[in-house]
């Protein structure tokens, strides 16, 4: 495989002009070390670097990529979206036609469009203390809901634990109305209602958590929550950025609170809804909504919300992602993940491989599975160093950090699985060697 020189030059480009040379600090790879690679084009499940390497993609820009890169239905309908005009500032019909695909397919009533995973949360949670008139903010250790400064922290000690800033520039204050528990944890999630239910607001929680890894929920869990909120009066926020519309048409809902009869107050979604543009959104019960302006007093806006071009990519990505789609993925994701503890039995790694729906991850130096963020943490990253830049040079782009779930899409064909096949093997070796006495 040619090297990565042009890569590294734009680093080094990029690092005169943004900190860390990157605009989201994951791919500086500092977690795996090396060069960042720039990549020049994907198309279907491959990218290719501006050094002329190609990939096989398990990334798929971190999940909107559901039908691979740059499906020739989605470009079309971007390219008449964008002839019209890229932003107008007011309505549009797309806008409206991705919010009616939304409702329709998950448990929502009504929906803001927003730009970012982020300001999906940030809203909702706003939303949420509004509507209660409550301050305190339940999360769990390990979920990820964007940079929003109330939900950035990290647990002390206990099993209820007030968060404590996550990263210098946010005001203790921001962060001392969130508790912060164990995630799959009932015993403290009853503790924190038991002593604070009165002033919780919210638990948000990720609806399968992703980003210490795929870590699902126990059986029930979910539903815990939402019976738990309801006896206290406090609203359960899900957050489906991660697995909205990619693990299912409805999301991570669909395989699991609409088989056991619940719905969340208040849902976030974004990713896949966006077709690879930013787009976001919030939605959920319609008297809760109902709060938002202009019909309401709970303030929130947003000048580039449900843009033309973004609505019209999300629900092209939306109408192709047919049940035969997700038949698909789910068949592609059980291929690799057997493909990888094939691999990693053969080179005596130990490890867990772990799915939720069909996002996935391997946990490499354990072999209980992971149900919170500590079991997470207890994982070998120099093991997974060495085996994401074995699969690197083998032709494979995985996630740049052990704390990431790998993501699928319906462009990988059996060509792309021969390749991911054929990397494992020295791949797994790698990781073996790091670990020998």
């Amino acid at each position: 495989m040619p090297g990565s020189e042009i890569s590294q030059t734009l680093f080094d480009r990029a690092r005169a002009v943004s900190p860390g040379g990157v605009n989201s600090p994951v791919r500086a790879f500092r977690a795996v070390g090396g060069t960042p690679r720039f990549m020049r084009e994907g198309k279907g499940a491959r990218l290719t670097d501006v050094d002329g390497n190609s990939y096989v993609d398990l990334v798929a820009s971190w999940g909107p990529m559901l039908l691979g890169h740059a499906h020739p239905e989605v470009i079309e309908a971007v390219r008449e979206a964008a002839v019209r005009g890229t932003s107008f500032g007011t309505p549009s019909e797309p806008e409206v036609a991705l919010a009616e695909e939304i409702v329709a397919r998950t448990p929502v009533d009504l929906v803001r469009m927003v730009s970012s995973g982020t300001e999906a949360t940030m809203s909702a949670i706003r939303l949420a203390r509004g509507w209660t008139g409550r301050d305190l903010i339940v999360k769990f250790a390990g979920c990820y809901h964007g940079h929003v400064d109330a939900l950035l922290v990290e647990a002390g000690s206990g099993v209820v634990t007030f968060g404590l800033p996550g990263t210098p520039g946010i005001p203790s204050a921001s962060t001392a109305q969130t508790l912060v528990l164990p995630y799959n944890d009932h015993e403290a999630v009853a503790a924190a209602f038991a002593e604070h239910g009165a002033q919780i607001a919210c638990v948000i929680t990720e609806a399968a958590p992703g980003n210490m890894g795929a870590v699902p929920p126990l059986p029930g869990f979910n539903a815990f929550l939402a019976e738990t909120c309801r006896t206290h009066g406090a609203l359960f926020v899900s957050d489906e950025v991660m697995t909205g519309f990619r693990v299912s048409r409805s999301g991570h809902w669909g395989l699991d609170g609409a088989h056991e009869g619940w719905a969340p107050d208040l849902m976030t979604f974004g990713k896949v809804m966006g077709g690879g543009f930013p787009a976001a959104a919030f939605g959920g019960r319609e008297e809760i909504m109902r709060q938002l302006a202009p019909e309401g007093p709970v303030y929130q806006a947003g000048t580039l919300s449900g843009n033309p071009v973004a609505t019209t990519a999300g629900l092209t990505t939306l109408r192709l992602a047919t049940d035969a789609v997700y038949a698909h993925l789910d068949e592609v994701s059980g291929t690799i993940q057997g493909l990888a503890a094939k691999a990693l039995d053969a080179a005596g790694v130990p490890h867990v491989v772990q799915a939720a729906g069909n996002l996935f991850s391997v946990f490499l130096g354990r072999t209980e599975p992971v149900v919170d963020f500590a079991d997470a943490q207890a994982q070998s990253q120099p093991a997974y160093k060495a085996f994401f830049h074995a699969m690197l040079d083998h032709g494979v782009y995985l996630p740049p950090s052990a704390f990431e779930a790998w993501f699928v899409s319906d462009a990988l064909d059996a060509d792309a699985l021969e390749d991911i096949e054929r990397a494992l093997e020295p791949a797994a070796r790698a990781a073996a060697a790091t670990m020998a006495p």
